[in-house]
């Protein structure tokens, strides 16, 4: 019976696959994301039709501000695709070993996000009466005023997309600060490429 129950699930969860139409790559389906105890999923819209009506479908926006940006806009930051993203959302963050970081002004943040980021708008490192609190949040230890980085978090941080700034103007801000290169990442493609990908978003 017990080996009738284990069939069961198998087949379950791979009929559940199958039924997908669209995937992320031909082995990943979806990946799963823990959120103050609740699974989510991410995966794909499976409507082979479906088509953006928000903001992202524009292509033009004034320059000055929205100059595009360059891929590597800090020699020594990583940039990183959707796949690269979803790897640190499964072996980072869901470990509670890194910070997934949306880092645009909340009104931007709270019409929907890449599930499990949290919103430090750019703006925030700017502050002093900020900056030192928000680095304690990411694990950053502070003693007479000496900032210790050893056990700082690995973040990826991400804006509207690469014709925005906000993300790179963060990290730049955290870098100023003292935070390591190598343990921040930055999705350039951010939330216009997430959704042109179809992929899930939230409202938190």
């Amino acid at each position: 019976m017990q080996w009738l129950l284990i069939l069961f699930l198998v087949v379950g969860v791979l009929s559940g696959e199958e039924e997908l139409k669209v995937k992320i790559t031909e082995d990943i389906p979806y990946v799963d994301v823990e959120i103050d105890g609740k699974i989510v999923r991410i995966q794909r819209i499976q409507d082979t039709e479906h088509k953006l009506r928000n903001g992202y479908v524009k292509t033009s926006r004034p320059a000055p501000p929205f100059y595009v940006q360059e891929f590597e806009p800090i020699k020594g930051i990583e940039t990183i695709g959707e796949l690269e993203l979803l790897d640190f959302i499964q072996k980072k963050y869901n470990l509670n070993k890194g910070l997934l970081i949306d880092a645009r002004i909340s009104k931007w943040y709270r019409l929907g996000t890449i599930p499990g980021a949290v919103n430090i708008p750019f703006s925030l490192f700017y502050e002093k009466e900020y900056a030192d609190r928000l680095l304690q949040q990411l694990g950053v230890t502070i003693k007479d005023g000496k900032r210790d980085f050893k056990d700082a978090l690995d973040l990826v941080i991400f804006d509207n997309g690469p014709w925005c700034q906000q993300a790179v103007r963060e990290m730049k801000q955290l870098v100023r600060l003292g935070y390591p290169k190598d343990k921040i990442h930055y999705y350039r493609g951010g939330m216009q490429y997430w959704q042109i990908l179809g992929l899930t978003t939230q409202k938190p």
